[in-house]
């Protein structure tokens, strides 16, 4: 049996002890609508990290490529703290003439990121 008070996990580790209590992994699978092939993944997490490897992990990889320098990241965050009114575009324009050079759409990934 497996006890939890997370809210993230409460639901997979429900399914795993309903497998346990019916005996059977195809029964309470249809009761909790969740396919066998979930319920073994499942079951092989908690095999090998325990309760918290159901807990979601980040499975994409982030693409640096894509990704401004530091400097310019730092620089669009600090404008955003100091006007946080100013829209995406603005603070593109505002940066521009202090020499930093960024679009209005990675304003916005980066305000994203933060």
């Amino acid at each position: 049996m497996f006890h939890t008070n997370n809210p993230i996990i409460k639901h997979k580790a429900g399914l795993l002890n309903l497998a346990s209590e019916l005996q059977n992994v195809s029964k309470a699978c249809k009761i909790m609508g969740v396919s066998r092939d979930t319920f073994y993944r499942y079951q092989e997490l908690v095999e090998t990290d325990g309760l918290e490897g159901l807990i979601n992990r980040e499975r994409r990889v982030t693409n640096l490529k894509n990704r401004v320098d530091e400097h310019t990241e730092q620089a669009v965050i600090g404008y955003a703290v100091d006007f946080p009114a100013h829209g995406q575009h603005r603070t593109s324009n505002e940066l521009r003439k202090r020499g930093v050079f960024v679009s209005g759409s990675g304003v916005r990934s980066i305000w994203l990121r933060h």
